[in-house]
């Protein structure tokens, strides 16, 4: 079998409020499609990611925190965009999970028990019986109550084999509310699996804030702290925290010496239990004298991505008499930003003296100390 994923983002989702799409809108540190894609992109059995856009958004920068995939623009109604998305998943393809981009707490569980029932049956879709008494009501009235027997709440992802989802797709001409209700009409049998009552969907403002509790609950967050201490040399600038600052002294180092860099590249380690620059990149190594330090913290931010994590925030202090580090704050913090791919009000870049005292004092060099917050969903 060979899987591809299809993530349905086409949607406006206005019910949900906010001035931009309610898939783009972040829970934490990442957008709610963000979220809603990496526990696909992490299942070993999913060979190919396609997510589906709407044609406003395909050019935007709305989507630039989620994983890598194959996009595609979407069409105008979900029906178009899920038929966008099957046409675009690779040759070689045999079956489709097909995700709405609203759900960010699905879970490798739900994945496996629809892959599974994928080996006997020509689709399968998660979801949770209706075990509240249903009502009929009219004018604010309940005028009769629905049997509950058989009923239940459906979820995505939504898994088929790819031939016979396409044909149905073709032979459909209705708009369906899902594509279980696509293969239906087509005579496709779909089994139920056993869904999860946190695999929501966002649909309204109040589900925010449900999700976002749902995902406190499994949270894994992790803290680590770096510290760095460069001395001065013969020079006439000093990088600092990715900006080039002149000054009548340089710092000294094996590489660039950006003490600032250093330090928030060794609290991302220290966060992750993975050491120090110096393990991963040893001074006794001539390959690394005179390296740019975004190359070190463009390693150890990936670390962090590899193991599943997201930088919530990162706060760097620069300990110094001089160079003056307050007209260069905004700087500082889109560079950092743009080589970590966060948003700047991520990032904190500040300055302190030490009043004079001790070798940052005396201006013989510059310390910076680091603090990094990583958040795993």
């Amino acid at each position: 079998m060979t899987i591809c994923a299809i993530i349905v983002a086409a949607g406006r989702g206005t019910r949900a409020g906010g001035e931009i799409p309610k898939q783009w809108q972040r829970l934490g540190a990442r957008s709610i499609a963000a979220h809603a894609m990496q526990p696909f992109v992490d299942h070993p059995e999913i060979h190919t990611i396609v997510l589906v856009l709407h044609p406003d958004d395909i050019d935007s920068d709305l989507w630039r925190d989620t994983p890598a995939a194959l996009r595609v623009t979407g069409g105008d109604t979900r029906k178009a965009s899920v038929m966008a998305g099957l046409t675009a998943v690779p040759d070689g393809t045999t079956q489709v999970l097909i995700h709405d981009a609203a759900r960010p707490l699905v879970n490798a569980a739900i994945i496996d028990r629809v892959i599974s029932a994928l080996k006997t049956h020509q689709g399968a879709a998660p979801a949770v019986a209706v075990t509240d008494t249903l009502w009929h009501g009219t004018a604010g009235q309940v005028i009769g109550v629905q049997d509950r027997s058989g009923l239940y709440r459906a979820q995505t992802p939504q898994g088929f084999h790819l031939a016979p989802l396409l044909a149905a797709h073709h032979g459909q001409t209705d708009d369906a509310t899902d594509d279980v209700g696509v293969a239906r009409a087509a005579g496709l049998d779909v089994a139920i699996v056993q869904g999860d009552e946190n695999n929501i969907k966002i649909t309204t403002h109040g589900d925010f804030a449900r999700a976002t509790k749902l995902m406190r609950q499994d949270m894994d967050i992790r803290c680590g702290n770096g510290y760095d201490v460069h001395r001065f040399g013969p020079g006439d600038h000093v990088w600092l925290c990715g900006v080039k600052v002149p000054h009548g002294r340089a710092l000294q180092g094996h590489s660039d010496a950006d003490v600032g860099m250093h330090a928030v590249t060794d609290a991302i380690y220290g966060a992750l239990g993975k050491g120090d620059i110096g393990q991963h990149f040893p001074p006794s190594d001539p390959q690394w004298k005179g390296a740019e330090s975004h190359i070190f913290l463009r390693h150890a931010v990936g670390l962090a991505r590899d193991q599943g994590y997201q930088i919530s925030n990162v706060d760097c202090t620069l300990v110094c008499e001089y160079p003056k580090i307050g007209p260069r704050q905004p700087a500082m913090r889109a560079a950092l930003a743009a080589i970590m791919g966060l948003d700047a009000d991520r990032i904190s870049v500040k300055a302190t003296t030490s009043e004079r005292l001790g070798f940052t004092g005396r201006e013989e060099g510059i310390a910076s100390i680091a603090t990094v917050t990583l958040v795993k969903p």
